[in-house]
């Protein structure tokens, strides 16, 4: 399996830039079992549920994770804090003409100074120097990091429009943009209908805009996030299995946190790392249905997806988004799926 077998043709104006005036206003791609593709409205989303289901988000806060400063040299830098590592230190990508050594000083331009304490693979090491904490730094300084492919400086709006409604476990340096369509009435429409809500955390890191460079799929390994499924979580998915109901990942990244958990088949409590790669071949067993916005092409979200709902399908219900104009990517528009063959 090549990543060549993920591409699909997409015209850049699809690429939505900036969200729409409304969370729920976007439009909604249905793939149900072997039934045509059905043009809906996300606001429509209560009526593809049932009291009882139960919808399962990611509840990870995007950190203002960008960083401007220069080098001893006067060399410009470019940070981008990957993963906060305690209160001095930090995994980050580094934009800059030449690689600094081990030891080396950045100098913020909002005050503060970086070390770099030495490199992992693609990421750099830095120790934060002084008494302020990295988090309060970040908060104080720091940028929000809207995706490469939104071509444009982040403004105002976009502190608020990148974040979803339930964000409270700060980490991530991407959010998780399946939640971005929900705001507080359509969770209210929801909660009268019966819907049970669910929270896993999985820091999205910015490893999830990384190309894959190897062309086979069997030989790409995937970039590491931390994630927590809690036991909460698990009894509230095992009530509602057991109750004959259906269980909704809202988001990749929810697939990834609780495949991850999963054990001899269960669902079981579990904090720590995850480089679970899912593409077709693999069988996604912790949820029924889910719901996600369209991802790039050759990407490993796309992958997953694919696993879930077929390669084929997943790819002709592309096409078809970019024939009826859908928008495209973290601002874009959504899809809801159910798995191949149900």
């Amino acid at each position: 399996m090549k990543k060549s077998d993920f591409h699909f043709e997409l015209p850049p104006e699809l690429i939505a830039q900036v969200p729409l005036s409304e969370r729920s206003a976007s439009r909604l791609l249905c793939l149900r079992g072997a039934e045509p593709f059905e043009d809906r409205q996300f606001a429509e989303l209560p009526g593809l549920l049932q009291s009882g289901d139960l919808l399962i988000f990611n509840d990870t806060r995007v950190l203002p994770a960008r960083l401007f400063g220069a080098k001893d040299s006067g060399g410009r830098v470019e940070i981008l804090i990957e993963r906060v590592i305690d209160s001095h230190e930090a995994r980050a990508q580094l934009g800059v003409s030449k690689s600094p050594k081990p030891g080396a000083r950045i100098h913020l331009d909002a005050g503060g100074e970086f070390e770099v304490l030495g490199r992992d693979g693609e990421f750099y090491r830095l120790r934060l120097l002084g008494d302020e904490a990295l988090e309060k730094l970040l908060l104080r300084a720091g940028r929000l990091p809207l995706p490469p492919y939104i071509q444009r400086e982040p403004d105002a709006a976009d502190a608020e429009r990148y974040q979803t409604v339930f964000a409270r476990s700060t980490g991530a340096v991407a959010a998780p943009t399946a939640g971005l369509h929900f705001d507080e009435a359509l969770l209210q429409r929801l909660g009268e209908r019966g819907v049970q809500f669910g929270h896993v955390t999985l820091h999205v890191g910015a490893g999830t805009f990384q190309p894959m460079r190897a062309e086979s799929v069997h030989e790409h390994t995937m970039h590491s996030e931390w994630l927590n499924v809690g036991a909460e979580l698990v009894e509230q998915v095992r009530r509602t299995r057991a109750a004959g109901h259906r269980v909704i990942a809202v988001g990749t990244t929810v697939v990834r946190a609780l495949e991850s958990a999963m054990r001899e088949g269960e669902l079981q409590p579990f904090a720590g790392e995850t480089q679970i790669f899912i593409f077709p071949g693999y069988r996604i067993r912790s949820v029924d249905a889910l719901i996600t916005n369209f991802h790039l092409p050759q990407s490993t979200l796309l992958m997953l997806v694919s696993a879930f709902a077929g390669r084929e399908r997943v790819l002709a219900a592309y096409r078809h988004a970019v024939a009826a104009r859908y928008r495209f990517f973290s601002y874009g528009d959504a899809m809801w799926l159910s798995p191949e063959g149900a």
